[in-house]
């Protein structure tokens, strides 16, 4: 049977947009491989590592009927990049193997039974679903997955909690010394709820969500979100646990606010972190009026100092930050403009969008 025949960009378009999570490693080999199931003339490809279930639909030709197999997700990949676009390629099946074939070249691959792909059990109580533009959630989710933990111990912070509320859907994530918050309008009003998504679930969908408005619909249960935008449908276990209480975190009533280029601020913090030792990543900041002067240095005594003039007439304040926690955040914003608002030397740091409420990032000081 032709199991499909289409040009190569078209399948390698549909094989790349399931194909993301396939473990290289995995200790079940059937999840190395991508799960094809043909249903008179459509063909759905299915991936899975256990916790990640993404399905999508496509025509691409072949014989119309009844097929399932799986086969190895990354050497049919390898295998079609290296022929060119505009070719048409066709997979057809033989005898438990998958040809490939374009041009005059053929592959002959090794399947593995589809009746023993496991696939994600769905959870049967979803809650209400509700949609926001790709565009929109690409952008949050760009905004705040920088100060995601990686690897800690308190493994709710290896994630991105999703806070929706009322007709407001929130985005938050922090490592313990920094947090990030970001926001927008949804069209429909939604009860509480409140998940937590890993962190491998968010880079995958930071890969896949476009830069356009087409919808994404989501919905949320105790232990599972499913997302549904271009045709495929994005299953994904939840992180259990008791995200951090962020509205706690964000300070309120700091007194000190300067208001400042976000690309000059940025230069500066970049050139002043090339002398910071590769362990103590740390500058002083000086606030004066008029003033800002950014200042650091290392094991070998050597020493950066950059001045940026400002419109500031607030207390004279002296602060140590972790210079990469600032350039993270500086670094995915693309606003002209930064706030910054501080307390004192030993109070956290609020970095907001000047005459915008929507985002947030609260960033520690260190002692240096």
């Amino acid at each position: 049977m032709i199991v499909l025949k289409a040009p190569q960009d078209k399948v390698l378009s549909v094989l790349q947009s399931v194909a993301g999570i396939v473990e290289r490693r995995h200790t079940l080999p059937i999840l190395a491989n991508i799960l094809l199931r043909k249903t008179a003339g459509a063909l759905q490809f299915t991936s899975s590592d256990l916790e990640i279930q993404i399905r999508t639909t496509a025509e691409l030709g072949g014989d119309t009927g009844n097929f399932t197999t799986t086969v190895g997700a990354k050497k049919l990949i390898d295998i079609l990049r290296t022929m060119p676009a505009d070719q048409t390629v066709s997979l057809e099946s033989s005898q438990n193997k998958l040809v490939v074939k374009g041009g005059k070249s053929k592959f002959t691959l090794q399947t593995l039974p589809a009746e023993d792909f496991p696939l994600v059990q769905e959870s049967p109580n979803f809650g209400p679903s509700f949609s926001i533009p790709q565009k929109t959630l690409k952008g949050l989710m760009d905004q705040v997955a920088f100060a995601m933990a990686v690897h800690d111990i308190r493994y709710y912070l290896n994630g991105i909690l999703f806070v929706a509320e009322g007709d407001t859907l929130s985005l938050v994530a922090t490592d313990g010394h920094r947090l990030a918050f970001a926001s927008a309008k949804l069209d429909v009003e939604v009860p509480k709820q409140e998940v937590i998504l890993p962190r491998k679930t968010v880079i995958e969908l930071q890969r896949l969500l476009s830069n356009d408005e087409g919808a994404i619909e989501m919905q949320f249960a105790n232990n599972q979100a499913k997302f549904s935008f271009d045709g495929m449908e994005f299953v994904t276990k939840l992180v259990e646990g008791k995200f951090p209480d962020y509205n706690r975190v964000i300070p309120r009533s700091h007194k000190n606010k300067v208001t400042l280029g976000r690309e000059p601020l940025l230069r500066t913090l970049q050139r002043t972190a090339i002398l910071t030792s590769e362990k103590f990543k740390g500058v002083r900041l000086n606030l004066d009026p008029g003033s800002l002067r950014v200042a650091s240095n290392n094991a070998e005594q050597e020493e950066a100092v950059d001045e940026l003039d400002i419109d500031y007439g607030g207390d004279s304040i002296e602060i140590g930050f972790n210079v990469t926690y600032l350039i993270d955040v500086l670094s995915n914003m693309g606003q002209d403009m930064v706030s910054i608002e501080l307390s004192d030397g030993n109070s956290s740091a609020l970095i907001t969008i000047p005459d915008n409420t929507s985002f947030k990032y609260v960033v520690m000081p260190m002692r240096i």
